[in-house]
Parts: C-alpha cells; sequence; structure tokens
C-alpha cells in the first residue's frame, strides 16, 4: 500500500479546482480524490471543497461525516476492512471481528498504537458466498477465521 501523501494545500486547491470546473455535483468525487490523495479527508480541505462549490463548510462536513467511507484522520500502514453485513454476520464475522477488535484493544475505525493497522467495518463486500469477508488493504479475504485475521495482523506488522 503506497503511503498517503501529508496535506499540501496548492495539491487539495488543485484537486478541488480540477473537479468542481469539470463535474456537475462534484461533492463526492472531490472528496474521494482528497481522501485517495492524503489518505482522509483534512479538516483544511473542507473550506476549499465548500467554497468551490458554494457550500456551507456545515453542509460538507455533513457529507463527509455521513459516508463511512471518508475517513476524517489517517489511517495506519495498512487498513482491514472486515464486512458487517448481514451475510457474512451469519456464517460469523460479528464475533470474529468482535474478538479482535477486543485482543487489539480497538474500536471500529481505530489504528494500533503501533500505526500498523486500521481496522474498519463495511457493509457488503459483495463476496457474500465466501464470508466472513474482509478487504486488507484492497484486496479481498475470503472465509475469515482466526488464524486468518492474526495472520493479517502479523503481516501488518512486518510489512
Amino acid at each position: 500500500m503506497s503511503k498517503p501523501a501529508q496535506w499540501d494545500k496548492a495539491r487539495g486547491e488543485e484537486i478541488v479546482a480540477d473537479l468542481a470546473g469539470r463535474l456537475e455535483g462534484a461533492a463526492l468525487p472531490i472528496l474521494r480524490a482528497l481522501q485517495e490523495a492524503f489518505g482522509h479527508v483534512p479538516d483544511e480541505a473542507l473550506p476549499l471543497v465548500a467554497s468551490s462549490l458554494n457550500l456551507s463548510r456545515a453542509e460538507v462536513h455533513g457529507i463527509v461525516t455521513f459516508y463511512h467511507d471518508f475517513r476524517r484522520s489517517p489511517p495506519g500502514a495498512h487498513v482491514l476492512r472486515i464486512c458487517r453485513a448481514e451475510a457474512c454476520q451469519a456464517v460469523g464475522a460479528k464475533p470474529l471481528a468482535e474478538a479482535m477488535l477486543e485482543r487489539e484493544g480497538l474500536s471500529w475505525g481505530d489504528t494500533t498504537g503501533d500505526g500498523r493497522l486500521t481496522i474498519e467495518g463495511v457493509y457488503c463486500l459483495g463476496l457474500c458466498a465466501c464470508g466472513p469477508a474482509a478487504l486488507y488493504d484492497g484486496e479481498p479475504v475470503a472465509r475469515l477465521d482466526r488464524q486468518r485475521l492474526d495472520a493479517l495482523r502479523a503481516r501488518a506488522r512486518r510489512e
């Protein structure tokens, strides 16, 4: 996983201006592009987005906090997104995920103290037939069990 860049106002302005100038209803594409560039949607970017789209800061903040895919702070070096949808829950995802979060001393969306792993919940990865499912740095992982989760934890710490 490539490391996202630190917040750079000039780069943020470039992203916002580019997409606002050529897309109608550009709020979501702009926020996605900012997150892709910086690993999260920096608070410093909200006024830029608001101004360029003639929205209030509160409206932009509402978009960022409404959609679970947007991060408000940088993620760890690796991101594990565990499916929390019904199909995965039916095959044991909930107790599996809760046990992992407890072992790490984390809540959903938190990052380990060493900054190596962020654990996020996601609602449906489309891997329902092979649940419990997850994404590790964007790569699908099917049929999760404790051993696979432990292997992903170890991988995050060594990479």
